[in-house]
């Protein structure tokens, strides 16, 4: 079986790393010899970062992918004879052409508002549609399709897709009111991600080296900021950074609690911000009022290690979708500061969607509120979560099944 993939990496983003490895890690196991092929934004770093001998990093970077890529590949469908010799120029379509299924692990595409996504979110599947590899959408948040440019391309593509997995009842309720057919229900994959002992014992090597003994005290909340977010406050003329400080002296200054800060979109080689939560963070960091109190790695850790560190919270407070699913994958009691119906729906599936409240409502009050509600629940919560946990992997896992059919379908 072979299986190409996009929309996800190793680095940055480490919830896309997560959604990356679980498949790996799943697929690894079914049929013979499986090979996997990663069309990478960050074809260096992910190079660098790839723990699978039975994967292969090729340059997907974005205008490689929407001018090269793309053009080969369509020259590949309209031009017969000139097959093999375009597979050679750009191995990124050879890749594809030779791939049983294209897994489109874009955490959140075709939703009205992205527009400048857009045109990535077209331009990772086209190229496999050109080339007739099955796509399957993994499960991500999709919709609504009102805007006309999102409506036009979703009508365009998504029918052609093998299959949509959703992440959640929105979106699946988007996708049903749009007509689609090739749908099915599901949850994130990164849910299933598996932890070793080596994870555990990277993630806590990490924090021992910054404050030794951090996490011996039950008293730990877990804070992930976002830069998404930054960037939307900016635009209001909010100062996200300053809300963020207040914020978490609350919790030292007031709760008594200490605190891990945790960027968990973090490419550590760089400063640029998208993907990548390392600079807010260290500014967030350099002004609190207790630093002694709070433990930042400023450093890109994997997405297991830092699932094995989120776990060892008293309770967390998320900004990062895949904080988020790391948190309620561990059995954390989790508050959401969001801006998409993604965080709501996914909180549906553990009867938590009263803890998600959208970045814009959010007022000083109602962050108070909602964290000592958190705290004065944390078992009762916990146990709902854990008890939450065991159908959202299972419904998870079934995507891996149908995953599996699409490929089978494409060999036979």
């Amino acid at each position: 079986m072979k299986i190409a993939i996009i929309g996800s990496a190793f680095a940055g983003n480490k919830g896309a790393s997560a959604m990356l490895e679980s498949s790996v890690q799943h697929l690894s196991r079914r049929g013979e010899d499986p090979r996997f092929v990663l069309l990478s934004m960050y074809p260096r770093s992910d190079a660098e970062q790839n723990p699978f001998a039975n994967l292969n990093v090729l340059d997907a970077s974005p205008m490689r992918l929407g001018v090269l890529i793309n053009g080969t590949a369509l020259a590949w469908r309209i031009l017969p004879p000139l097959r093999r010799a375009l597979e050679r120029a750009v191995p990124e379509v050879g890749a594809l052409a030779s791939a049983d299924v294209l897994l489109d692990e874009g955490g959140i595409t075709f939703v009205d508002g992205r527009g400048k996504f857009l045109i990535y979110n077209m331009a990772s599947i086209l190229p496999a549609l050109f080339v007739k590899t099955p796509v399957v959408k993994v499960a991500q948040a999709m919709g609504p399709f009102t805007e006309r440019q999102n409506k036009l391309a979703a009508r365009a593509l998504l029918p052609k897709v093998a299959a949509i997995i959703s992440r959640g009842a929105i979106t699946h309720q988007h996708l049903v009111e749009f007509g689609l057919t090739n749908i099915h229900a599901g949850a994130d994959l990164a849910f299933t991600l598996e932890l070793t002992d080596a994870d555990v014992a990277e993630g806590q090597a990490a924090a021992d080296r910054v404050a030794p003994g951090f996490f011996d005290s039950d008293d730990v909340v877990g804070f992930s900021p976002s830069a998404v977010l930054q960037k939307s406050a900016a635009s209001r003329g909010e100062d996200y950074v300053a809300q963020v400080r207040a914020q978490i002296d609350h919790l030292t200054e007031v709760l008594g609690k200490k605190v891990f800060l945790v960027a968990h979109s973090a490419r550590a080689k760089t400063t640029k911000t998208h993907n990548n939560d390392l600079p807010l963070t260290r500014e967030i960091y350099a002004g609190l009022a207790s630093k002694d109190k709070v433990l930042f790695i400023d450093d890109e850790l994997s997405s297991q290690a830092l699932r094995h560190l989120i776990g060892r919270c008293e309770v967390f407070v998320a900004s990062r979708f895949h904080a988020m699913v790391s948190s309620l994958s561990m059995g954390v009691p989790t508050f959401v500061i969001g801006w998409s119906h993604k965080y709501r729906e996914v909180l549906e599936m553990f009867g938590q969607e009263d803890f998600a409240v959208g970045h814009k409502e959010l007022t000083e009050d109602t962050y108070r509120s909602k964290v000592a509600e958190l705290l004065d629940r944390k078992e009762e919560i916990a146990i709902q979560v854990s008890t939450a946990l065991v159908g959202v992997r299972a419904n998870a896992m079934k995507q891996v099944d149908i995953i599996e059919q699409v490929a089978s379908g494409a060999r036979n």
